[in-house]
């Protein structure tokens, strides 16, 4: 019997109807304004995912983020640790056209980065020993794993049997 391929077009509708739903929540908004409603002032780019980035581990086990920020500058950039989060702040200088532009293809986004948090454990990555590099728009940040992980002692939970 030959392998038949299913298609759920009801999933695909689903699928494209959702994708498309914060578009036209924010087409909608742009109508409300009126002709000049589409300016610079809407911004159709996720935050969750700018600036671009990689993050992975490399066979020591160090854990190894990188950024892609065209148009940033290094004496603009701040990382810090507090506690478990690496925090990541940019701030970009103003980069936009003087006087009235109209634009036939936007791609670039410029716009600052706020205390983005990721989730470097310190019980098991180095913190001091971290490193950060600058190098054509790409930062690498690498952080070390701990010579020495530590073990703390973990708490027995006692399950009781309740009878109905």
């Amino acid at each position: 019997m030959k392998d038949k391929i299913v298609i759920d077009l009801g999933q695909i509708m689903d699928e494209i109807f959702e994708a498309t739903k914060s578009f036209g929540d924010a087409f909608q908004e742009g109508i409300k304004r009126g002709p000049r409603g589409f300016g610079d002032d809407v911004d159709y780019y996720p935050s969750y995912s700018y600036p671009p980035a990689t993050i992975y581990l490399t066979e020591d086990k160090s854990l190894v983020l990188e950024f892609a920020l065209a148009g940033f500058s290094e004496k603009d950039i701040d990382v810090q640790f507090q506690g478990d989060y690496m925090l990541f702040s940019a701030s970009i200088p103003d980069m936009s056209p003087k006087g009235n532009v109209r634009y036939f293809k936007r791609r670039l986004k410029y716009k600052n980065i706020t205390n983005q948090k990721y989730y470097v454990p310190a019980d098991k990555f180095d913190q001091k020993k971290v490193s950060a590099v600058f190098r054509n728009g790409i930062l690498r940040i690498t952080v070390p794993p701990n010579d020495i992980i530590e073990t703390k002692e973990g708490i027995k939970v006692e399950i009781i049997r309740e009878d109905a």
